[in-house]
């Protein structure tokens, strides 16, 4: 187990300012080395590492590209990726303690069907086994599963086989305790403090229409120490 911790954060261009916050809070609680950095699927493209065709469903720019981080990482150490419309509370030194050499990847298995159809941005919301899985994965990245995960693999393979974790065993998967991804708007609310990571997966206080919503005045606040002069979309 490492003392330090590599995070990357999946980048839109759409949304800028929701990978700004998710930075700047893992940073601000963070007691263990960290570094931050964004998968902008156009540096994979450039690189001509992701050749995959646009697929229609993708919600964002990064659906399959968070799958590129342990190749970003070299395969080497446990590396964590999460979506961008996140607001840490939590220190990311507790994650380390399921840093577990057996397995692949480590996750919050969530049961979660949505409600809505409809994402706030009005992307279509796809229902489908494991889902939100994905969206906050610790990778063991040096596993012989998790080095499947080549760009070429990456661009052949389905959004199913990957979002799924297929690629993976079952008992290959860790699990991570639902704080650290916790739903908005599906998720109860702690009955004391805070979860230790706010996932606004149904759509973030960065929408005009998406205001009214579980720690929305954090995200707000942390935003404006980025830029007073945010106003959202």
């Amino acid at each position: 187990m490492t003392n330090t911790l590599d995070i990357y954060i999946g980048w839109d261009s759409r949304e800028p300012i929701a990978y700004d916050v998710a930075k700047k809070t893992i940073l601000e609680h963070a007691s263990i080395p960290v570094r931050v950095m964004p998968i902008v699927l156009n540096e994979l493209v450039q690189k001509g590492a992701y050749t995959r065709e646009v697929d229609p469903l993708a919600s964002t720019e990064f659906t399959y590209s968070r799958f590129f981080t342990p190749w970003l990482a070299g395969y080497k150490g446990w590396a964590l990726f999460c979506d961008c419309d996140f607001l840490f509370f939590g220190d990311v030194a507790g994650l380390l303690k399921y840093q577990d050499e057996s397995k692949a990847v480590a996750c919050v298995k969530h049961d979660y069907t949505p409600k809505a159809t409809v994402k706030m941005d009005g992307k279509v919301q796809t229902t489908y086994p494991r889902k939100n899985w994905s969206s906050f994965m610790l990778f063991n990245c040096e596993h012989p599963s998790t080095r499947q995960l080549t760009p070429e693999l990456i661009n052949r393979e389905s959004g199913a086989y990957l979002h799924r974790m297929q690629w993976a065993a079952d008992d290959e998967i860790g699990e991570i305790p639902v704080e650290w991804n916790w739903l908005e708007g599906w998720n109860d609310k702690p009955a004391t403090g805070r979860p230790q990571a706010v996932h606004f997966t149904n759509g973030g206080p960065w929408f005009k229409n998406w205001q009214d919503v579980d720690y929305g005045d954090e995200w707000r606040t942390v935003a404006r120490e980025i830029d007073p002069d945010f106003k959202p979309i």
